[in-house]
């Protein structure tokens, strides 16, 4: 197993990885709207959170060796299902290859965040 660590993505917030690999795949933790250049959530909707989620999903992968068009699987919470078409407009931009994926509603993310994903890449 292979620890993941880059700037360009959030620093983790607690006893865990950033992403890990092992064989072929990259299991990414739950990432969240930090702007990893300042350390905090700056976006306040749910397309915007989506936008910085995205784009901390693809900077860990990238420092992994693989990219957004190799996903297989997206796990995905929202902590209110209303958002759900606007989540999609956003995720669909990014997840192109249409992976499996999961999407739930839950009653809190850390730092009271709209959004959280994580993926299994194939590298």
């Amino acid at each position: 197993m292979k620890i993941v660590a880059t700037e360009n993505a959030p620093k983790a917030i607690g006893p865990y990885s950033q992403a890990v690999c092992t064989g072929n795949l990259v299991f990414t933790s739950g990432q969240i709207a930090i702007n990893p250049a300042t350390g905090n959530v700056e976006a306040d909707t749910i397309e915007a959170q989506t936008e910085q989620v995205c784009k901390n999903i693809s900077e860990l992968l990238k420092a992994s060796g693989t990219d957004m068009s190799k996903v297989i699987k997206t796990t995905c919470f929202l902590r209110n299902m209303e958002d759900f078409a606007s989540f999609n407009a956003v995720y669909e931009k990014y997840f192109v290859s249409k992976p499996a994926r999961s999407c739930v509603a839950v009653r809190e993310l850390p730092k009271n965040v709209l959004v959280e994903i994580d993926t299994i890449t194939e590298i």
